[in-house]
């Protein structure tokens, strides 16, 4: 090899190395910018653990304790094993512009000691304006969908994403669904099929 070629070899090396570097620490940052962004967001929300906060700040209860088999349907959504909760839907905050905030969505699991504050939930409509699908926190919303019928009209075809940040969830923090929460509790559970996928941007 000449010495040239050596040079010229080191230096796509140093340069691949620069790049991975740069990658590594812009991943870094974008992350810890999450993290602090999640932290701010659960801190927001910490006021409606009690569930009454939340009724007299217009999140009103679907009542259904939501939760899926794990079964998988062709064309429709992929909702592993488990619940998703009580949801409690702000219903004006509904095709606003979206708010990392004020989540259009608080998630409740019935437990024994009452309704405890488990998740969160962002809805946006697709609209003929949509040109890709919405993200927030670094997370691509999941959808187009169907409304989750019977507690939403099928008509309201939307993107959701779902952070579970008052509980743990083996399926990552933006699964839709959380094995650990338990609709067993719940005055009225309601077992759902997965939401037929509609379409759209995605």
């Amino acid at each position: 090899m000449t010495r040239i070629a050596r040079l010229g070899r080191c230096g796509v090396l140093v340069l691949t190395g620069v790049i991975g570097a740069w990658l590594g620490m812009a991943t870094a940052q974008a992350e810890d910018a999450n993290k602090a962004d999640i932290d701010a967001l659960r801190k927001s929300l910490d006021k409606y653990q009690d569930y009454t906060a939340a009724i007299r700040d217009l999140y009103l209860s679907t009542v259904g304790c939501v939760h899926y088999t794990g079964e998988k349907i062709l064309g429709a959504m992929d909702y592993p094993k488990g619940a998703m909760g009580i949801h409690f839907v702000n219903v004006p905050s509904v095709g606003q512009k979206l708010d990392p905030m004020r989540p259009n969505v608080l998630i409740y699991e019935p437990t024994k000691e009452g309704l405890r504050l488990v998740a969160v939930e962002w809805l946006v409509p697709l609209t003929p304006d949509t040109k890709e699908p919405p993200k927030l926190l670094g997370q691509t919303f999941q959808g187009p969908m169907e409304g989750h019928y019977p507690l939403i009209p099928k008509e309201f075809v939307h993107y959701d994403l779902h952070a579970w940040l008052f509980k743990e969830n083996p399926n990552g923090m933006f699964s839709p669904t959380n094995p650990n929460v338990e609709c067993s509790n719940a005055e009225f559970p309601m077992l759902e099929k997965p939401t037929k996928m509609m379409p759209g941007p995605m």
